[in-house]
């Protein structure tokens, strides 16, 4: 893990703690890897969320437990004066709901509309989600891009996945008797970490 690149957000050592800045900088191994709820930041940061929504995320209520996990990151965003991007997967393609804009309290009602259903174009939703952090690294050099990506890992394939090159959190909503586990192995090829929802 890149602790360098975290700034000022690791000096606070008090406060309530940002679970979702936390995973979204990768798993915390110490308490220094900790991080608290800061007035001011002294270098922007995007999160870059990508929402796998579809049919099979309505089984045993994966998606409507994302969505409290979700809730829980626009307000931190919202409070920490990130920038958010947030792409879903649902149907055929992916599709760009919000491309770097200040989190603004507006994403709650985006989310309570938040639906399942059709296809998986995760894999399509990643790239896409590649090439666009790529290009604004060139724009925003000093900007400190995070990404979570919440799916339950029902992919057909999970070969040629792309590189994404920043921190991640991968969270795997897969529930029911019987798992596939193929959301640990695409956090593996992504190189990001993993965990479970129940877990957090």
């Amino acid at each position: 893990m890149d602790r360098g690149r975290q700034g000022k957000a690791r000096s606070a050592q008090q406060g309530s703690v940002n679970w979702p800045g936390t995973l979204l900088g990768g798993r915390p191994q110490a308490r220094e890897d900790l991080r608290y709820h800061l007035r001011s930041r002294s270098a922007h940061e995007l999160w870059l969320v990508v929402v796998d929504a579809s049919a099979s995320t309505r089984r045993h209520q994966a998606l409507s437990d994302a969505k409290g996990l979700l809730a829980q990151v626009f307000d931190d965003a919202y409070r920490q004066r990130a920038r958010m991007a947030l792409l879903t997967a649902s149907g055929q393609v992916p599709n760009w709901q919000v491309q770097g804009l200040k989190a603004a309290k507006g994403l709650g009602r985006w989310l309570d509309g938040l639906g399942a259903g059709g296809g998986t174009p995760l894999l399509a939703a990643l790239t896409e989600a590649g090439h666009w952090l790529a290009a604004r690294r060139k724009r925003y050099p000093a900007e400190q891009q995070r990404l979570l990506v919440i799916t339950d890992g029902r992919l057909k394939d999970i070969g040629h996945l792309p590189v994404l090159d920043c921190l991640g959190l991968l969270v795997d909503i897969e529930r029911g008797p019987i798992r596939l586990g193929r959301a640990r192995e695409l956090a593996a090829g992504l190189q990001v970490d993993y965990r479970h929802i129940d877990s957090l």
